[in-house]
């Protein structure tokens, strides 16, 4: 697997960061406290390429390529990290999102939060 492939599973892509950091013998400080604190540091950084602005659309959002370039980059970085994250710690990442989704389905059921979405999200 190439890291120029786009078509890529999520083993292929925690293959190659891994490959990527060990490379660079980065693994001495890919600690879980670290990683943690770098996924939640590029949020913020995502979050910050909409501090001050309108809350806009997604469709409003691809309009801007400046806007877009930058959350390309910060989705990547969380990815990045996530990925890392997840290798040290031997978490698949596949099984854990299913588990959770599993979970979300039992509590929140779709019948029922499709009915109430507007009064959840604030609207009467």
């Amino acid at each position: 697997m190439s890291f120029t492939d786009s078509k890529s599973t999520i083993e292929d892509l925690k293959e190659i960061v891994k490959n990527f950091r060990d490379k660079r013998r980065w693994l001495k400080y890919h600690n879980p406290k670290d990683l943690a604190i770098s996924i939640s540091i590029e949020a913020s950084e995502l979050l910050e390429l909409f501090q001050w602005r309108n809350s806009i659309s997604a469709r409003e959002a691809k309009r801007y390529k400046k806007l877009m370039a930058g959350i390309r980059d910060e989705i990547a970085d969380i990815l990045i990290y996530t990925l890392s994250f997840s290798d040290i710690l031997d978490i698949d990442l596949s099984k854990v999102v299913h588990d959770k989704i599993k979970r979300n389905e039992r509590r929140f059921p779709a019948k029922k939060w499709r009915e109430k979405s507007d009064e959840y999200l604030g609207y009467r």
